[in-house]
């Protein structure tokens, strides 16, 4: 899209440009916003990172937290294509973990899924190539049944990838500078200001949710960057919620890439969705010297609009310096090839769904915990209060109550006979009838055949930002709609939320069976409680 466009393209989405309640707080000293230290490797190609405990005080009392080599989040990993890493990762938790490196095309041995285990004490060691396009992805823990506390402890890091065409664009590219990381997270803590989480019926049905922000491990940062073009890389690092961000005055922020790499052209939106687990490289045209927030909007998800989220609320203030900035942004980015044809591709279906005992009792844990307020995902009539009122939870679903009665997608209480066996809440979630099983892929793919999946929700009106190990794919339908031009590039999630999502998938890496590739939910309570299958790439 040409910048010509955005005037256009601004009076017909619009946002909301009244400056709210932290207006009078503008002006006042935020904390500056941390930069990760850019992590190279070294001559021999290698990379160490060490998994340690640290503290970080929010409040009164220092939290405990879990890093990579420091207190929390860690250092930015940076490789070139055509590089050989070898990374050494030694465990230093009192605990098991592993690490796995999200959106890099690598083979199964080196990816670092829940089979790839580090023993406290011990030392892991992932050697691969660098072979994909330039992109922003990620590295957190998949330790199975414990992702979602990991990364709420804090561990989790951006992975950069370079090529030569990215590095001779004229982006901004001077780290913590005008090229900047924002990992956005929220946290909870509880009386003694330690991080309260708990895997239980309320969090394996919607996922874990705080009522704190955080960008970069602080609340509210501010930075200050050249009169330009800036640069964001923006992380939605959540366990479970959704976000929408968007600039306080309005302005554009135009996205040049998604997971997998950059787009053909800059797209200019007003405001931008960001699932669990998705990266978005955006710019913004600070030439005006004026300052704003970036800031996340409400939205319409259960559980996820409960304050300080219902409502603006500021995550990063951005302040132009009196310094000329340097970089530019281009009309055109990167080479996306067209679709192939889709004649005679293997389809596979791969269907998402939750044990109806657990969608029962998360449902009445989520009520009772926060009343009505919480259950804004649903889609309601007007007077959706009052139905929620004088509902009967008992024998009711988040499914039916979205459908209505005559239309129910789940069992309920009623149709359950009263020999039913008690909630396994490691098997609560499923995929094609069935939870995750350790050493039993579903299905093998053979490599470098391209293959169409289909992932459906129908029937789970839940959110699912589908993620699957090993591959970029291209969006030919997401959640049952045309793709928005801006995740119409190379993506490794998906959004699937009560209806179908395809993606069009290549493999060109093996994975043998002691080391498979995963495909599951991004909502990381969801995988670990069953929404996972692991499956080979043979040649």
């Amino acid at each position: 899209m040409q910048r010509r466009d955005f005037l256009k393209l601004s009076a017909a989405l619009g946002v909301a440009t009244t400056v709210p309640w932290w207006d009078q707080a503008l002006a006042a000293e935020r904390p500056i916003l941390p930069i990760p230290a850019l992590l190279k490797p070294d001559e021999a190609g290698v990379i160490k990172l060490n998994v340690q405990q640290g503290q970080i005080q929010w409040r009164q009392t220092p939290t405990r937290t879990w890093g990579y080599n420091g207190n929390m989040l860690g250092p930015t990993l940076r490789a070139r294509q055509g590089q050989q890493l070898t990374i050494q990762v030694h465990n230093q938790l009192a605990e098991t973990t592993t690490v796995h490196w999200h959106g890099l095309e690598i083979p199964g041995t080196a990816d670092g899924g829940p089979q790839a285990t580090i023993a406290t004490g011990q030392q892991w060691q992932a050697k691969f190539t660098i072979e994909q396009p330039a992109a922003t992805c990620w590295y957190h823990p998949h330790t199975h049944g414990k992702t979602g506390h990991q990364v709420a402890m804090g561990l989790a890091g951006l992975f950069i990838l370079d090529d030569e065409e990215s590095l001779r664009l004229p982006l901004p590219n001077r780290w913590g500078i005008d090229d900047i990381p924002v990992v956005m997270q929220d946290k909870r803590l509880n009386a003694n200001d330690q991080l309260d989480y708990q895997l239980d019926v309320l969090s394996a049905s919607v996922g874990w949710f705080g009522d704190m922000m955080l960008t970069n491990g602080v609340e509210y940062p501010g930075h200050t960057a050249p009169r330009g073009w800036l640069r964001l890389r923006l992380l939605n690092g959540c366990n479970a919620r959704s976000l929408t961000v968007a600039a306080s005055d309005g302005r554009a922020l135009y996205v040049i890439g998604s997971d997998g790499g950059l787009l053909a052209e800059p797209v200019a939106l007003t405001r931008l969705d960001l699932l669990p687990g998705e990266r978005f490289e955006v710019m913004v045209d600070l030439r005006n010297g004026k300052s704003f927030d970036l800031v996340s909007l409400p939205v319409q998800q259960m559980g996820m609009t409960l304050a300080p989220f219902d409502v603006l609320l500021p995550i990063l203030k951005i302040q132009p310096s009196l310094i000329e900035g340097k970089g530019l942004l281009p009309d055109t980015l990167a080479n996306l090839p067209p679709l192939p044809d889709l004649k005679g591709v293997t389809t596979r279906t791969l269907t998402l769904s939750m044990d109806p005992e657990l969608d029962h009792q998360g449902m009445q844990a989520l009520m009772d915990r926060y009343g009505h307020e919480a259950m804004a995902g649903m889609s309601m009539p007007d007077n959706g209060h009052d139905k929620m009122a004088n509902m009967d939870m008992q024998g009711m679903d988040h499914g039916a109550m979205d459908m209505g009665e005559s239309d129910m997608q789940h069992s309920t209480m009623a149709g359950m006979s009263d020999d039913k066996k008690p909630l396994d809440l490691s098997n609560g979630n499923k995929i094609n009838g069935k939870a995750f099983a350790m050493g039993s892929p579903m299905f093998d793919v053979k490599q470098g055949q391209t293959e169409r999946w289909v992932i459906s929700g129908e029937g789970d009106m839940m959110l699912h930002p589908f993620h699957i190990h090993g591959t970029r794919f291209r969006i030919l339908r997401e959640n049952g709609q045309q793709v928005a031009p801006h995740r119409a590039g190379w993506k490794d999630i998906v959004r699937v939320e009560g209806g179908r999502s395809e993606v069009l998938v290549k493999f060109d890496h093996p994975a043998p069976k002691e080391r498979a590739y995963m495909a599951h939910c991004h909502v990381l309570e969801h995988e670990d409680t069953g929404m996972m299958l692991s499956f080979t790439v043979k040649p």
